[in-house]
């Protein structure tokens, strides 16, 4: 079993608020993980701290073995969820940012997806739609040849067709053998891709399977799961 992010006993608190407590996790290399909980859950925290962002309290977390670092960073693909992209940058520099920092990166792949939504490459980054600024992060993040993609809320805030392009360049772009951890909410859009599903609550995993054994044994859909686990 080859695993592309641990956690042991990992515990993240901000003064007396605590985010994470006694978090495990094995995540397996190779599919698409949801890793899903209301606002608040401790989410962006564990994101934060795969990302060398945030130090643990106490506790471990390993991608790919190695604790948070720029070697660890090498072959993460990490997607933020605010813009990141330079108001002052054409989408040509853009390009050739991300290019520079990332031997990976796949320039003639992402050129492709930009055409594919008609976006040149002498847009400045600032005239672009913010629907059509997520885009170019997506695809920027998903053109890279990484081992692990980390997805904070990619579809947070978009239409319900431009949701249907972000799953359908994350699937079209994920290299075999590579893992997709995908941080949302909202879990009716992302359950079709979703072979394994982590649930969060106020820092707690309260969920860590197999999406098909989850809907074998429970006899409803992991949306329907959710929103019980989750009621106000």
């Amino acid at each position: 079993m080859s695993l592309i992010l641990e956690c042991g006993n990992l515990c993240k608190a901000y003064g007396q608020t605590v985010a994470l407590c006694n978090v495990n996790l094995k995540v397996e290399a190779g599919g698409v993980v949801g890793l899903l909980g209301p606002n608040g859950s401790g989410k962006s925290t564990l994101i934060k701290l795969a990302m060398g962002m945030l130090q643990p309290t106490s506790g471990a977390i390993l991608i790919d073995g190695k604790e948070p670092s720029a070697a660890t960073k090498a072959v993460t693909a990490y997607l933020p969820d605010a813009n990141f992209l330079a108001d002052w940058m054409k989408v040509s520099q853009a390009i050739a940012y991300v290019k520079d920092f990332f031997p990976d990166f796949r320039e003639e792949k992402a050129k492709e997806m930009l055409d594919r939504l008609g976006i040149g490459l002498n847009q400045r980054i600032k005239a672009l739609s913010k629907g059509n600024k997520e885009k170019v992060g997506l695809i920027l993040t998903m053109a890279r040849e990484a081992k692990l993609y980390i997805l904070d809320e990619p579809i947070a805030g978009v239409d319900p067709a431009a949701r249907d392009f972000i799953l359908d360049v994350v699937m079209r772009n994920k290299p075999e053998g590579s893992t997709i951890f995908l941080c949302t909410h909202l879990i009716a859009d992302i359950e079709p891709i979703l072979t394994h599903a982590i649930f969060l609550n106020r820092g707690v995993v309260v969920l860590d399977e197999d999406v098909e054994t989850v809907r074998a044994r429970e006899g409803k859909s992991l949306d329907e799961l959710f929103r019980e686990v989750f009621r106000w």
